[in-house]
């Protein structure tokens, strides 16, 4: 997973939201509406929850299960390390019945941000065990931000999203709003409001955004970009 450096611009807006609807489409597809129906409950934030005084690797452990059983994955145990790399996180997809999950060594000390990065490290033993994958790394990592987001653990990611005059900070492959999108559409469905959750102002703002585009395509008559055949 892609991890904004600090001193790189946050990209904004809605570049990716085809591949996003692709994603929430090929879902559907895989887990059928009744599958989608399991999740219709967020990641509480307690669950997420990691304290400064928390022991790291303890923490990242028990975040971490939380995770598996949010995303249905009993069976799933998920070992979190952490190393010196260039990205925010990666995973070893084997065939099981361990996860190993690699965390970037600065979430030692931005140990808010973990459920996060697990939040999407999880989601990609998920979309494994589905064999539920797009073509690209780019447009693999779209579907897996996706995925997390609309089966309720993803909010974590656009949480994660502080940006001020002098520094930035984003999780995953869809912009802020774009996850914010993703959220508004599962809202739709389940009629839960994340808005509360926020600790972060941008996150908030990015939210809204996304709602408005997505309450936006709800309110088009359907067909209106077919072509005429």
């Amino acid at each position: 997973m892609p991890d904004s450096p600090r001193r790189s611009p946050v990209e904004h807006g809605f570049p990716h939201l085809e591949t996003v609807r692709s994603a929430i489409t090929a879902l559907y597809r895989r887990l059928s509406a009744d599958g989608v129906r399991r999740f219709a409950t967020s990641l509480a934030p307690v669950d997420a929850a990691f304290a400064d005084v928390d022991d790291l690797h303890l923490g990242a452990q028990r975040v971490a299960r939380a995770m598996v059983h949010h995303y249905r994955l009993p069976d799933a145990r998920v070992i979190v390390a952490f190393r010196s790399m260039e990205h925010a996180g990666s995973v070893e997809l084997a065939a099981g019945p361990e996860y190993f999950v690699e965390l970037n060594d600065r979430f030692r000390t931005h140990r808010r941000d973990i459920g996060a990065a697990l939040s999407h490290e999880v989601a990609h033993v998920l979309l494994h065990r589905l064999g539920l994958e797009f073509p690209g790394t780019r447009d693999n990592e779209i579907l897996t931000d996706t995925a997390a987001a609309y089966l309720g653990a993803g909010w974590l990611l656009l949480d994660a999203f502080r940006e001020d005059a002098t520094s930035s900070q984003k999780l995953g492959y869809l912009t802020p709003e774009e996850f914010g999108y993703v959220l508004a559409e599962r809202a739709q469905v389940f009629g839960e409001d994340p808005s509360p959750w926020f600790t972060s102002p941008q996150a908030y703002t990015a939210y809204t955004e996304g709602r408005a585009r997505a309450l936006r395509d709800a309110a088009r008559p359907p067909l209106t970009a077919a072509g005429w055949a």
